[in-house]
């Protein structure tokens, strides 16, 4: 079997599903390609998985100050150059396309009548999942960005629905937590990350942010530019993590059992429907103002529950394979037989599995 896998690329959590599903792929004898695209090639890091990889300029989204700028967005996506992309996209020696919600491979896909299954946490809301803020743009989006004939959602709960668990890599070391907090608000402007913390310098913050620390950044708050062992090795220590209500992240905090703070990127739906199904799970904390109170609230909390997941990689890597696509019911229910879910989740969602 050969596949061609396309990955959004804006924001790092397609990405790690990507590293999830490389090694799976390879498990089953499955010769796959890669193609990514929404952001420029020199801003890819760690993409040793994907070996000879392509990349395209795809259709991204632009922010400014914590929020989705859309005028912004509009401006700097060239459609010329994503329909030329789309229209040369060969598809011809591949029996299947997977797809991560990037848009490239997927309309190529429908242009060309190729099989496309898409695996996405966007795709958990085409189900009655926790939603909050969404409107009808935010609809056709979800619906028409990276369209594909077969759709798989993940998200943290089954919420009753034919949903995957997260994508979680397996830690690569176990780590002694040391007490810092973890700190990723990508899309926040670094002066005010740091006048967040400033407030409380009896706690070390170990921040991870693509610009630059800001001009008398105080002692207890440690600037990190992105760099994948760095951040995981702080993720695994930290007694609780700071950040936007992005998938990926969280479910790796869920998994290790780190408390959470969320602030949501304004103007996303998706961001603000993750933190409401958390806020209802009672795995998360989320910021309102986003001040020092909130935060001092949030440090003086207790530690939450592990969450176990199956790996996933491994099992939808085997169901493709199988070429039994449309058994989707059956693969959900059997990922979500292999998980833990707190207590506490079972009793607010007593229709579960």
């Amino acid at each position: 079997m050969r596949i061609l896998y396309g990955i959004q690329g804006t924001g790092n959590g397609h990405l790690t599903r990507g590293r999830v599903m490389a090694p799976a792929l390879a498990d089953e004898g499955i010769e796959v390609d890669y193609l990514f695209s929404g952001r420029p090639r020199q801003q890819f890091f760690d993409m040793q998985p994907f070996g000879e990889f392509q990349c395209r300029d795809g259709l991204s989204f632009a922010t400014r100050v914590g929020g989705v700028d859309m005028w912004r967005t509009c401006r700097t996506n060239r459609l010329d150059t994503f329909w030329n992309d789309v229209r040369h996209l060969d598809l011809g020696d591949y029996d299947l396309v997977l797809n991560d919600f990037e848009p490239i491979s997927a309309w190529a896909a429908r242009r060309q009548g190729k099989e496309c299954i898409s695996v996405s946490h966007q795709n958990a809301f085409q189900h009655d999942v926790p939603v909050a803020g969404q409107r009808w743009l935010d609809k056709l989006i979800m619906s028409r960005f990276a369209p594909a004939s077969i759709h798989l959602g993940c998200h943290w709960h089954h919420f009753g629905c034919d949903l995957l668990p997260p994508f979680i890599e397996p830690p690569h070391e176990q780590v002694t937590e040391v007490g810092h907090v973890l700190v990723y608000l990508p899309f926040e402007e670094p002066a005010a990350i740091a006048t967040l913390l400033r407030s409380v310098p009896e706690v070390l913050f170990q921040v991870y942010h693509g610009q630059p620390a800001p001009l008398s950044l105080p002692a207890h708050v440690h600037w990190n530019r992105f760099d994948r062992q760095g951040f995981q090795r702080h993720l695994g220590g930290c007694s609780g993590v700071i950040c936007s209500a992005g998938f990926e992240l969280v479910s790796e905090a869920l998994v290790l059992g780190k408390k959470l703070l969320l602030k949501p990127l304004k103007g996303q739906f998706e961001q603000r429907s993750n933190a409401l199904a958390l806020a209802l799970l009672g795995a998360a904390t989320v910021m309102d103002s986003g001040g020092r109170h909130e935060l001092k609230r949030w440090l003086a909390s207790s530690a939450c529950e592990p969450v176990h997941y199956p790996q996933m990689g491994t099992m939808l890597a085997r169901w493709l394979k199988q070429g039994e696509w449309h058994t989707i019911s059956a693969l959900c229910r059997d990922a979500w037989a292999q998980a833990r879910l707190p207590e506490s989740w079972q009793h607010k969602w007593a229709y579960a599995y």
